[in-house]
């Protein structure tokens, strides 16, 4: 039994990082465009700022908590949740537990 949150959370996709080789030979991480993983996770409001004045940039950061089983999940991973597109922008943290309760924590901002 997960906790209640992450049960009855929202469902996202999560597209993975991924080591990709450009044509000059370089070795370059990024999101896996191929396969998003689809994850059910609990969101929590972090902080935001709207945009007052023109140039502004409007900043959404959500934290996403989702099941200990995910793996790859990095600052080049990329979140689609609520019908936007979010980028990772703190390294994730796992919260170790029973095996119940363990999780990784995200921050998420929402990509402008």
């Amino acid at each position: 039994m997960v906790s209640a949150q992450r049960r009855r959370g929202q469902v996202a996709k999560v597209w993975k990082t991924k080591i990709v080789t450009d044509r000059r030979g370089n070795h370059t991480r990024g999101a896996d465009p191929d396969s998003p993983h689809i994850v059910r996770a609990a969101f929590i409001p972090q902080r935001s700022a709207r945009a007052e004045v023109p140039g502004q940039q409007q900043i959404n950061v959500t934290r996403m908590i989702v099941a200990a089983h995910l793996t790859d999940v990095d600052l080049w991973s990329r979140v689609e949740w609520n019908g936007r597109h979010w980028d990772i922008v703190t390294p994730p943290a796992y919260h170790h537990g029973t095996r119940h309760t363990r999780h990784w924590s995200l921050d998420i901002r929402e990509r402008p």
